[in-house]
């Protein structure tokens, strides 16, 4: 008779102690907020929304201090009627963005650090997939920027309210 619980009750427990969490954790986990990881997942499935499949280091994440500005390199791009990471096609006469973590929506001042110029621009699309840039300009706004030429700038990014 106990021969006959334990072949009952054994899977039951392995299969219970299959759904507790690890006591084990990678090392890149443990480094990540909570918020970090939801970005991160965020924009993998944005990310294939578009015709763009590239999943986001969390840990690339660009991070903006309250009332402060951030610095860093953008770039531009013209991925006419493609798809944006939140549903829009996209149009490159439109004053639009791609940032990694800011929520789809968020008004942008982008400013051209080499000649002042600025533009805002609403964020629509994740990116820029490319290490070392913050931020991706659709074409009309990196006109507005004077950028189209070397095809990157360093900039200024602010929220706008």
């Amino acid at each position: 008779m106990s021969f006959v619980k334990v072949i009952v009750v054994a899977p039951i427990l392995l299969a219970l102690g299959a759904c507790a969490p690890s006591p084990f954790v990678n090392s890149k986990s443990e480094l990540l907020t909570t918020d970090q990881r939801a970005t991160a997942a965020t924009n993998r499935s944005a990310s294939m929304l578009g015709n763009r499949h590239v999943a986001t280091r969390a840990t690339e994440a660009h991070t903006f201090k309250p009332h402060g500005s951030s610095f860093g390199v953008a770039s531009f791009y013209n991925d006419e009627g493609t798809l944006t990471a939140n549903g829009e096609t996209f149009n490159p006469n439109e004053l639009t963005a791609a940032h990694r973590t800011l929520p789809f929506g968020t008004r942008l001042r982008v400013t051209n650090v080499a000649n002042g110029r600025s533009v805002v621009v609403r964020v629509n699309d994740r990116g820029p997939f490319v290490a070392g840039r913050v931020v991706d300009v659709s074409l009309s706004a990196a006109e507005k920027l004077g950028m189209t030429d070397p095809g990157t700038a360093k900039v200024k990014l602010d929220i706008v309210h």
